[in-house]
């Protein structure tokens, strides 16, 4: 039986909380912890944990000992230190985005794994997705050829009260706006489809959030070999119409599962009818795609399950984590410094250290608020889930 801590018992925690408990026969959350115990007990009392005991800090319930995996369900800025500490420890990590705000931070937390032996795993549970799966699975065939643009729509939509709450809406705390912490899902995405791009630029700006220091939306065109990705981060979009759209020579796919091929007339326009054979191929390996065991976070809480049973590595590990921050990373300095970043960044550029954003990006507005709490409910769009 694999013991269990969660760390942070804000907006995200519920659904660690339930995927370990979707496992119930091969693991317990033994332990909860949060800075402001009242809610690590209320969490307790929700889930019916009564035996996990309830820590004020990660330092007491490590020294308490007897665990074996630790969720970290914490604001950004804490999770270096949080999974180093964890890692020292002994004890394996499954960290929320994003996996830290710095690239350094990221590879602290490398080192600690690799001198630890233990397991640590970035969060990104969009990947275990059905619509994702065949996405992948039709970019994979190669029926649609080779790519030549991605469209990636990261939109949600959030009101001034979102960047009240204590942590969010400054450079330091959060480290970043919605490129950071929201876009981070598609990012991912797009770094598993295609891999890391080039180079990249980017333009940032706060357009609806006169309570934040950082952006609310970002534009960013990430360039390949002969392919173009546009990426459009934003907390700023009604109705939250996220989208991802793979254009290839011969065809193009969607997440949504929309598919289309042109062939050419004989003077360049596109016949009427297009590829139907084409469409029928793709729509059909879509469809041949078998659904998910396990969806969302319970898909990859039951892959770190698996990898800690096994001995194996976890399908979505720490290098996963700091392959989308340095494309994160490239992207705020391509829009500080108005020019094309390439890739990969060097561990000498100041951007790859912590504290270089908070000391050089933008406040396009000062922080007006500062709550420990908020009620309400999260609503998650259908694209992608779990943006705290």
């Amino acid at each position: 039986m694999i013991r269990v801590a969660i760390v942070g018992t804000g907006n995200i925690s519920p659904s660690h909380v339930r995927s370990y408990q979707a496992f119930a026969d091969r693991c317990e959350v033994v332990a909860l912890c949060d800075i402001v115990p009242e809610k690590a007990e209320a969490v307790r009392r929700e889930f019916g944990l009564d035996g996990a005991a309830v820590y004020a800090s990660h330092g007491e319930m490590l020294a308490a000992g007897g665990l074996d995996l630790v969720s970290i369900c914490t604001p950004p800025g804490t999770h270096e230190q949080i999974s180093v500490d964890c890692l020292e420890a002994g004890v394996n990590v499954l960290c929320e985005k994003p996996m830290a705000p710095s690239l350094a931070g990221c590879d602290a937390i490398l080192r600690a794994e690799e001198a630890s032996g233990k397991l640590f795993s970035s969060v990104a549970q969009n990947r275990y997705r059905d619509d994702v799966a065949r996405l992948k699975s039709a970019v994979d065939s190669g029926l649609a050829g080779p790519v030549s643009h991605v469209q990636v729509d990261s939109a949600w939509w959030r009101g001034l009260p979102y960047y009240d709450l204590w942590w969010r809406g400054t450079w330091e705390q959060e480290g970043g706006g919605c490129t950071l912490n929201h876009a981070v899902h598609h990012i991912d995405l797009l770094l598993w489809l295609l891999g890391a791009p080039e180079s990249v630029t980017a333009v940032l700006t706060n357009a609806a959030h006169e309570n934040a220091e950082v952006e609310d939306l970002s534009v960013a065109v990430l360039s390949y070999d002969r392919a173009l990705a546009t990426m459009t981060s934003s907390a700023v979009h009604h109705g939250e119409n996220q989208q991802m759209v793979v254009q290839g020579r011969e065809a193009s796919i969607s997440l949504a599962g929309d598919v289309v091929a042109e062939v050419s007339q004989p003077n360049g326009f596109p016949a009427p009818d297009g590829n139907r054979e084409l469409v029928e191929r793709l729509t059909a390996l879509a469809q041949g795609v078998e659904p998910l065991a396990h969806t969302g976070h319970q898909g990859q809480v039951d892959d770190v399950l698996t990898a800690l049973e096994t001995g194996r590595r976890p399908a979505i590990d720490g290098h996963d984590g700091r392959r989308t921050i340095e494309l994160i990373t490239a992207i705020y300095q391509a829009g500080i410094e108005r020019r094309a970043v390439d890739l990969p960044l060097s561990a000498d550029s100041p951007y790859y250290q912590a504290g270089t954003l908070t000391e050089r990006a933008p406040r396009f507005f000062a922080k007006s608020a500062s709550v420990t709490d908020q009620a309400g409910s999260i609503s998650v769009s259908g694209a992608t889930e779990g943006n705290s």
